[in-house]
């Protein structure tokens, strides 16, 4: 991959000459970025933004890809075949991940050969666990490893040392008393002997009091190589057989559950809404409460309950007393009556794109405050990368291979940190995480992946592989004479739901147990079930006759249901004229307030009395208000006031006009101005592209050299050869072509608005 046709145009021209579908892939890599046109894609966005986007990029590469990456950045610029010299690993895997790094825009074919962008070297950060080889970038006129190697080996032990002590810390030491510029004859410590044999030279005048070791001699030490050890040996994950029985058992049962325990969740939340906290969060008792409710530990509750919420199918909403509470929405409506394995399907979906953490529900956050369920801040952007990753790995192994006892997890932590080495320190602990609640969803059983996870890993509908591994719901159940019913399977949806509301789930499993109390029959009956129709529905699902004790038990429940009545009232009226009392309740305007006569001296009304009082006095009658204690309360009211307001000034329109004409002046003094200083700044660069800025930077990404006109600070034009490093915050750093390579004064900072005009040389 030498320099071929693309490889002599600039890296904007190249990226201009992308079809739009790369330029879209890239795009979608580099999320920091607005989408721009194409034509445009050499000017993508400032300096900081860019960073950004390199840095997300590299964040999805592997150890290995980032090792072949660093390897560049420490040759400068090179060809296909000396880097592939240069990384530890085979010559296809370095090629293949070149070729992933130029359709990436981290790395370009120059003129002069293969380079990164000159922003890649900053945002590699880390060490040997971060693909970062601690190798500094070679000097623009290395020597030869074969010279080099011949020095080392006349250095003293101590030199020596310190020479690897200085590569293994990455590359850069200070100074401190050591002199510069000495011969070799005239060192006396082993760093002045490093700095008189040119193995440490200084690292620039933006930089004083530092030396770096140059990258040709950390490779010479390494025998031509970055790394000692290879970079594309992911390491292995450490892996047991299951039998397949035991895991389509535990995988299958643990998502019915969760299915079973979302809808019986909601239900309860149907009828009960849970008080939601002021962070739309939920409280701690409402978390007990629940877990309770469902029979789980409260780390399962809260998985539940918050992979709810990310379905759609749980949501706030403000009560009677205008207090935010969480209820079901309209979505779980539709949601329970599906099949179980199309409910499971929303439910996995939902988890796998969530970045909750459930998890640390109940742990201690930085303000020594217990995390809530629902929390807004609980929530890490990385969670859903780290569920389809392990997913994925554990898709890759053979069938009936799950991650073995003891060592699965650390091994399969290690290989996703060999996978994604620049996420962070987090991810160990969410990846125990995933793997957890997999197994609370049936993702996972006995540490196997299960076949319908597979399929929603790779991107298919597993509900019809779900579906299969089910067992057919039954439309019965087996009434015994205890007062239970037994379900021999999973029952319908709708037979399920209707025999919850009259009888109470004593046990789960294959085979679920109903108990019929007082109490079921009785929420039955508030639910608006009349006795036969208890009756019929009891006969027709039940596969056994009706024991005698249930139809006793229905019927007792039946005969002490309603003897007493509850209901609302705002206000009421009393009088000892009953005959005013019934012309009152006949009035034709009075049907509007909710009357109701309880006794022949008073009547209730549901509206309140601020109201009732007005309407009464309307209709004609004369009211008076009457205390709790029986006393008439009459008198004079004290009528409500409010503070005066303050004369604003928009409230004087010769203020107001005077305001908005000073604005207007000094909007258009700030655009004259403007406008004069654009006159004045200098002409454009006399470089093809046009523009001072641009020809810089394509000079900056070239490493050539250009020869820049401009202005010192006594008002003299002059011209210099200089070499571009860095084009930041309207600096130029640049390094003299006339400096010898060891003068620490050769690199200079200009004012680029100073520049007049930029020639390339040669």
């Amino acid at each position: 991959m030498g320099a071929g046709p693309s490889g002599h145009r600039s890296l904007a021209d190249q990226l201009r000459s992308w079809p739009d579908e790369r330029i879209e892939r890239l795009l979608s890599q580099r999320l920091d970025l607005a989408t721009p046109a194409p034509h445009d894609f050499g000017q993508l966005a400032s300096r900081a933004a860019v960073r950004n986007s390199i840095a997300r990029a590299l964040d999805g590469l592997t150890r290995g890809e980032l090792s072949v990456l660093d390897a560049l950045v420490v040759a400068g610029q090179t060809t296909e075949s000396e880097l592939v010299t240069m990384v530890h690993a085979p010559a296809d895997h370095v090629v293949a991940t070149l070729r992933r790094l130029l359709d990436l825009a981290l790395a370009w074919e120059s003129p002069e050969g293969l380079r990164p962008l000159s922003i890649v070297g900053d945002c590699l950060i880390g060490g040997v666990e971060a693909g970062v080889s601690g190798l500094r970038p070679r000097s623009p006129h290395p020597r030869p490893a074969t010279e080099l190697l011949a020095v080392i080996e006349t250095l003293t032990p101590a030199a020596r040392a310190l020479l690897d002590h200085v590569i293994d810390g990455g590359g850069s030491a200070k100074s401190g008393s050591a002199r510069v510029g000495l011969r070799v004859e005239d060192a006396e410590t082993p760093a002045e002997l490093l700095i008189a044999h040119r193995l440490l030279v200084p690292a620039g005048s933006l930089q004083p009091g530092l030396l770096v070791v140059p990258g040709e001699v950390g490779l010479a030490l390494r025998s031509g190589r970055t790394t000692v050890h290879p970079v594309d040996e992911p390491p292995a994950l450490a892996t047991a057989p299951r039998p397949a029985r035991l895991t389509s058992s535990a995988s299958v049962g643990a998502a019915t559950d969760v299915v079973r325990r979302t809808g019986l969740l909601l239900e309860w939340w149907g009828t009960r809404p849970a008080s939601a906290l002021r962070t739309t969060g939920l409280g701690v008792r409402e978390l007990k409460a629940t877990a309770a409710h469902l029979g789980i530990s409260e780390q399962e509750a809260a998985l539940v309950i918050e992979v709810a919420s990310e379905a759609g199918l749980a949501a706030t909403r403000a009560d009677a007393d205008g207090n935010p509470v969480w209820v079901p929405t309209d979505e779980f409506d539709r949601w329970r009556d599906r099949p179980v394995a199309e409910q499971w399907t929303v439910l996995a979906r939902a988890w796998l794109a969530s970045p909750r953490l459930p998890s640390l529900v109940g742990e201690r956050g930085p303000d020594q405050k217990p995390w809530n369920v629902l929390t807004p801040e609980l929530s890490a952007s990385g969670m859903p990368e780290a569920k389809t990753m392990v997913l994925e790995l554990l898709a890759g192994l053979p069938d009936g291979e799950g991650l073995a006892a003891g060592t699965g997890l650390p091994s399969l932590v290690a290989r996703i940190a060999w996978e994604r080495p620049r996420r962070p320190r987090t991810r160990p602990d969410l990846v125990a995480w995933a793997v957890a609640e997999a197994a609370v969803l049936g993702l996972v059983g006995a540490d196997v992946l299960a076949p319908y996870a597979r399929a929603l890993v790779a991107g298919e509908d597993p509900t019809p592989v779900l579906a299969a591994l089910l067992p057919p719901p039954v439309d019965h159940v087996l009434l015994q004479a205890d007062l239970t019913a037994v379900a021999p399977g999973p029952l319908e949806p709708d037979l399920a739901r209707r025999l919850e509301q009259v009888a109470d789930v004593e046990s789960h499993g294959a085979a679920t147990v109903y108990r019929f109390t007082a109490g079921s029959v009785r929420r039955a009956l508030d639910a608006g079930w009349t006795v036969a129709e208890i009756h019929a529905f009891v006969l027709a699902a039940s596969r056994t006759p009706v024991p005698q004790p249930l139809t006793y038990l229905v019927e007792d429940v039946a005969r002490s249901f309603g003897r007493l009545r509850v209901g609302a009232a705002a206000a009421f009226i009393r009088s000892d004229d009953e005959a005013a009392l019934v012309g009152l309740l006949n009035h034709q305007r009075a049907s509007t307030l909710g009357l109701q006569r309880i006794a022949p001296t008073v009547l209730i009304s549901s509206v309140p009395i601020e109201v009732l009082l007005p309407r009464l006095r309307e209709i004609g009658a004369a009211p008076v208000v009457e205390g709790p204690d029986g006393v008439v309360r009459v008198g004079a009211v004290d009528g409500l006031r409010a503070r005066t307001p303050r004369t604003r000034e928009a409230a004087d329109a010769a203020r107001a006009a005077a305001r908005h004409a000073a604005h207007v002046t000094s909007a258009v003094r700030s655009v004259r101005e403007g406008d004069e200083e654009a006159r004045s700044r200098p002409a454009s660069a006399s470089a093809p592209g046009g523009g001072v800025l641009s020809a810089l930077r394509e000079a900056v990404e070239r490493r050539g050299a250009v020869i820049i006109g401009f202005t010192d600070n006594q008002g003299v034009v002059a011209e210099r050869t200089v070499r571009p490093l860095v084009v930041e915050g309207g600096q130029l750093l640049a390094r003299d072509e006339d400096a010898a390579d060891d003068d620490p004064d050769a690199e200079r900072r200009y004012a680029v608005h100073r520049i007049s005009r930029v020639v390339p040389v040669g």
